[in-house]
């Protein structure tokens, strides 16, 4: 009997930094995919608050703390298309994670032109739990920024990188 196809998906994002949001939305992932690479988004004209080893680090420890996650969660940098960072990785599938109807309409035009891209790669839409809904990473650096407890918007190790980054 021949072996069923290994489903990667790919997660993309800036990750900076990774939120419990992000977190939902992995774990999420891995019951539907055999392996799920986390691709970094990075953009020549922004520069994050976290270097991409950094992020890479953080994205490591969470992948740790998930249930059957490890082994099964890999890294990426891209810079160019989406789509073409997910046939580099050999992933099928495009993980998108929804928060509330803005980013719904926002992704769904995504999909669409992604879709007729490349045919071959399908999105999937995966919905934030309602304890994450409202998280976002800009929110989340803007609060440790001014000195706010993010600790119920972000795992412990990545509240204490970022007490350290601001800290400096």
């Amino acid at each position: 009997m021949p072996m069923p196809p290994i489903r990667t998906g790919f997660f993309p994002g800036s990750f900076d930094p990774i939120t419990n949001g992000h977190a939902d939305i992995l774990a999420a992932a891995l019951a539907f995919c055999d392996k799920v690479v986390v691709g970094i988004g990075t953009h020549p004209g922004k520069v994050p608050l976290f270097a991409f080893d950094e992020r890479v680090a953080l994205i490591d420890m969470l992948t740790a703390a998930i249930e059957g996650g490890a082994g099964r969660v890999s890294t990426v940098a891209f810079d160019g298309l989406t789509i073409d960072a997910a046939r580099k990785a050999g992933a099928g599938i495009l993980i998108r994670g929804l928060r509330d109807g803005t980013d719904l309409d926002y992704e769904m035009q995504l999909a669409g032109m992604n879709g007729a891209m490349a045919p071959d790669i399908r999105t999937i839409f995966v919905p934030a739990s309602t304890a994450t809904r409202p998280i976002t990473a800009t929110l989340v650096r803007q609060i440790a920024r001014l000195g706010g407890d993010v600790t119920p918007f972000v795992p412990d190790f990545v509240a204490r990188k970022l007490t350290q980054k601001f800290a400096s």
